[in-house]
């Protein structure tokens, strides 16, 4: 059991339903969608992709790690990622979509492969972090589903397993009081039997909500709103390390110094609150600002 809320056999089944929901939506978008900018900062959706078939490969280097013991980083450096990542971008649409599909395929087989000892095995992520290797398919499914979103081919965080939902709350949270950059907050869900606390550097001194997302007028998204940099990105994360595009601007007052008051109360739908905290696009309320999730 990797924490209270998922568990090996979770992200694995995560992963799968996030590599089947990304390839139909790449599949409903034709070729000249692709060279169109997306959410992410300074990326088109063939940036995209290319992201996401290199995080493939990445990981195939860490499940190779846990198998033969022999320390495989995700990327040679930051910059390499991104200049692999550039290179990508200037493939040919057909060639994306297929190095897409193939490096998922490849990433289940070489995971497929890895015993009992092996998926406990130390590994370390991109962002220098040690983890047991059955972290490896939660990375994975944090890349596939939240990207299959910024896709804009029609998707919304609302179409994503709310277990699912539940677990990236679960780890953006624990990230966030981790750095305890951000404002203090406590969120609440209106569809979904949790509550989470962020303990945070800066506690607004007065409430927010947020309300249910209204999609943008032709996008398949709600408006942009604050908070953290693509996920990997998620990344990886799903996650943004250097290079990659920058975070989402926040809307709302400024958090207030630390110690200005009682941590903000957050009330929104598990699709909302999720999107909120990754800093993807949600209509409502103004809610706090916050710094960028990875």
């Amino acid at each position: 059991m990797l924490t209270a809320g998922r568990d090996r056999g979770d992200s694995l089944r995560w992963a799968g339903q996030g590599t089947e929901r990304l390839l139909a939506a790449l599949a409903t978008l034709p070729d000249h969608r692709l060279d169109r900018p997306t959410a992410l900062p300074g990326w088109t959706g063939k940036h995209l992709l290319a992201h996401l078939a290199a995080n493939a490969e990445a990981l195939i280097n860490l499940a190779a790690w846990a198998r033969t013991g022999v320390p495989t980083p995700m990327y040679a450096s930051p910059q390499q990622r991104t200049a692999d990542i550039e290179a990508g971008a200037r493939r040919p649409a057909a060639e994306l979509r297929a190095w897409v599909a193939d490096s998922a395929a490849a990433l289940d087989t070489a995971l497929a492969h890895l015993d009992a000892g092996q998926w406990l095995r130390p590994v370390r992520t991109a962002q220098g972090r040690t983890v047991p290797a059955e972290e490896i398919p939660w990375m994975r499914a944090r890349e596939v589903l939240v990207h299959a979103v910024d896709l804009d081919a029609g998707m919304s965080f609302a179409d994503l397993p709310a277990d699912f939902l539940a677990a990236l709350i679960d780890d953006i949270t624990a990230k966030r009081s981790n750095a305890g950059d951000g404002p203090a907050l406590v969120l609440t869900a209106t569809d979904f039997p949790r509550t989470w606390t962020i303990t945070g550097a800066s506690p607004p001194a007065a409430a927010t909500s947020v309300g249910p997302s209204a999609p943008v007028a032709g996008t398949g998204q709600s408006a942009p709103v604050p908070g953290a940099g693509p996920s990997a990105a998620v990344a990886g994360s799903p996650a943004a390390v250097a290079g990659s595009p920058a975070a989402a601007t926040g809307v709302g007052p400024p958090a207030p110094v630390a110690g200005a008051g009682p941590p903000a109360t957050v009330t929104a739908p598990l699709a909302d609150l999720a999107a909120y905290l990754a800093g993807r696009p949600f209509d409502g309320m103004a809610a706090p600002a916050l710094p960028p999730w990875l």
